[in-house]
C-alpha cells in the first residue's frame, strides 16, 4: 500500500492530523520531502520525522499510534507513507518503533539515492525487515539518462515524487505510480527535468491477505476480532498525548471477508 500526499500549503492550516488508531499484521513506513510529522504511539514512543528521515513502526500482532503536524510546522507538507504486509513469521510479533535520521546514499553522475528499506547497489538501509524488498528514494538532475542496476527476482514500481522522468521508455508526471513487474536486471532511466522517485520492490508475496481498514490478517475472522478489539479498549494500547478523541473503526461491509493473493 502507497499513500503519496501533498505538496500542500499548510501555512494557514492544521495539517496532518491523524488520530489515534490500530495497526496489525504490517510495518508502516513513513517517508517526507516537506514539512514534519509528530508520531505517538502506544508504546510511548514520541518521534518528529523530518525529511529523508525514516519512521518505521511494526504492528505486529497490535498497536496505536497517531500522526500530526507540529505546532508551528513548515509552510509545506510532501511526503509518501507505505505499510508492508509482514509474513506469517512474524505477524504475530511484539510491536516496536524505529527512528533512522541517517540512512545509506549511493551516488552516480546525476544520480543521488537515500536507500530507505533494503540494499541498493551494495547499500543497506538500518531499517528492521522481514521479507527480501528495498525501497529508495532517487533524485535525479534534469537530463541524465542510466541503467539502475535491479534483482530480477524482485517484483519493482516507481512512483514519481516531483519533476517528470521517462522510465523505461514510459513518461511520467508528479503523482505517477508505474508497476513494473519481475525480471528485470536494470533499469532504463531518463530525467526530462530534475526529479525525485520512489524505487519500491521486493520478492512477490506469496501469502494471501485480508485487508480491511487499518489490518492486514488472513482471515475475515481476524479482521472481526481486530475490530472488536480496538471498539472495547483492549490489545492495541493506548496513545497518551494527542489533543483529541481517537479514531473508531468504520463499519464492516455485509460480505464474507475473504483471502486475496498478489
Amino acid at each position: 500500500f502507497v499513500d503519496h500526499y501533498g505538496p500542500d500549503d499548510i501555512a494557514d492550516e492544521p495539517g496532518m492530523q491523524v488520530p489515534p488508531h490500530p495497526h496489525m499484521g504490517l510495518q508502516t513506513v513513513s517517508w517526507l520531502h516537506a514539512g514534519e510529522v509528530l508520531h505517538r504511539d502506544s508504546l510511548g514512543s514520541l518521534q518528529t520525522v523530518r525529511p529523508r528521515e525514516l519512521g518505521l513502526m511494526t504492528s505486529g500482532r497490535a498497536i496505536s499510534h497517531s500522526e500530526e503536524s507540529p505546532r508551528p510546522h513548515a509552510r509545506l507538507l510532501h511526503g509518501a507513507q507505505l505499510w508492508v504486509a509482514l509474513p506469517e513469521a512474524h505477524r504475530h510479533r511484539e510491536p516496536a518503533f524505529e527512528h533512522h535520521a541517517d540512512l545509506p546514499t549511493v551516488t552516480a553522475p546525476g544520480l543521488s539515492a537515500t536507500v530507505i528499506l533494503g540494499t541498493l547497489d551494495g547499500a543497506t538501509s538500518p531499517g528492521t525487515t522481514h521479507t527480501p524488498l528495498v525501497g529508495a528514494d532517487l533524485t535525479l538532475t534534469a537530463g541524465t539518462d542510466l541503467r539502475l542496476p535491479l534483482d530480477p527476482d524482485f517484483e519493482y514500481a516507481v512512483l514519481t515524487m516531483s519533476g517528470h522522468t521517462t522510465v523505461d521508455g514510459v513518461p511520467l508526471a508528479p503523482g505517477a505510480m508505474l508497476y513494473l513487474g519481475t525480471g528485470r536486471p536494470h533499469l532504463p532511466l531518463h530525467a526530462d527535468t530534475d526529479a525525485t522517485f520512489l524505487l519500491l520492490g521486493g520478492e512477490p508475496f506469496a501469502e494471501k491477505l485480508v485487508m480491511w481498514w487499518n489490518f492486514i490478517a488472513r482471515t475475515g475472522d481476524e479482521i472481526l476480532q481486530a475490530r472488536n478489539d480496538w471498539e472495547t479498549g483492549t490489545r492495541f494500547g493506548q496513545v497518551h498525548g494527542y489533543d483529541g478523541a481517537r479514531l473508531h473503526a468504520p463499519t464492516l461491509p455485509d460480505i464474507p471477508l475473504k483471502a486475496r493473493g498478489r
